[in-house]
């Protein structure tokens, strides 16, 4: 799927700027001092700024950056889906053209999750540590039922009238996830979610899922590196209507053991479990959880 839009088309993103790579605005917001600086990778149908609110506390004790990949949110258009390569090589150029010094700590959330692996395979000695915000993994199908596994999750991604349809709906839920965040983020957040160009690009971000599973299980494990992983356990009240108390108690147990495989795998890896949220609204409910994780991430990166 390519988006055709002109620059000129563009939503205005309300704070931040805009960082050149390849000819190509590519959107950027950082906030705080100090590093290891926090990497924020966001999952798809979301926009760099909906973890303004985590980005913010972060920012109280290190470097804080959040950012658009290219043909997403407030960066220029590109035709998606792209490669994990090509995402992580464009976030690694533009740390470097921001001059935010290496190594990194990633927090990534769901499909920011096999972008972090990616660049934690092209660049080990960038990532300082990684934090894993109920994020995809590329072993999911392994460890997942199959009304879950990655080729189905394409199969069933609502489609762009299906998305219309909820539109009054993921509005409400907007308002009410970004009730917090100034007035000034907060509107134009809400409506840039709302157009039609955001949604394209939500839905065509998820076509290729499977295919990004195989590309990072072609390359290596995640450095040894500290990591903690947030395993949210929360039941999604559409997942319920939809699927048997069997198959919910599978999604569960599948994805407590996927993070537990993650975290066993590094020497300074923990698991952390969160029943009390949902996977898309994990740091807009539990954003002490999700600052916290990180700050015991940098405090561990900082030490010999």
């Amino acid at each position: 799927m390519t988006n055709h839009i002109t620059s000129s088309d563009r939503l205005a993103p309300p704070i931040g700027g805009f960082q050149e790579i390849d000819g190509r605005r590519v959107f950027v917001h950082r906030s705080g001092s100090g590093g290891p600086a926090v990497v924020f990778l966001p999952g798809a149908s979301a926009a760099g700024l909906d973890y303004f609110g985590v980005q913010q506390g972060v920012s109280q004790f290190t470097t804080a950056v959040v950012y658009d990949r290219g043909g997403t949110g407030y960066s220029d258009p590109l035709p998606l889906p792209r490669t994990a390569a090509a995402v992580a090589t464009e976030l690694h150029e533009l740390l470097r053209a921001q001059g935010i010094a290496a190594p990194y700590i990633l927090a990534a959330h769901s499909l920011g999750g096999f972008y972090a692996h990616r660049f934690a395979q092209l660049y080990p000695q960038d990532v300082a540590g990684l934090v894993w915000l109920d994020a995809l993994h590329r072993d999911w199908d392994t460890f997942l039922p199959p009304a879950m596994h990655l080729a189905a999750f394409e199969q069933t991604a609502p489609d762009l009238e299906q998305l219309e349809q909820m539109r009054p709906a993921l509005r409400e839920m907007r308002d009410e996830l970004l009730a917090d965040y100034p007035e000034h983020v907060r509107q134009p957040l809400i409506d840039a979610h709302e157009s039609d160009e955001w949604l394209r690009v939500g839905i065509a971000e998820r076509s290729a899922l499977a295919e990004l599973a195989g590309e990072l299980r072609a390359g290596p494990n995640i450095p040894d590196v500290p990591v903690v992983a947030l395993t949210v356990l929360g039941i999604d009240p559409a997942q319920q209507a939809l699927m048997s108390e069997r198959t919910l108690q599978e999604i569960r147990d599948g994805k407590t053991r996927m993070d537990a495989a993650l975290v066993s795998a590094v020497s300074q890896g923990e698991q952390r479990f969160l029943s009390d949220t949902l996977h898309h609204r994990l740091c807009f409910d539990r954003p002490d959880a999700v600052v916290q994780a990180i700050r015991d991430i940098v405090d561990r990166a900082a030490r010999p």
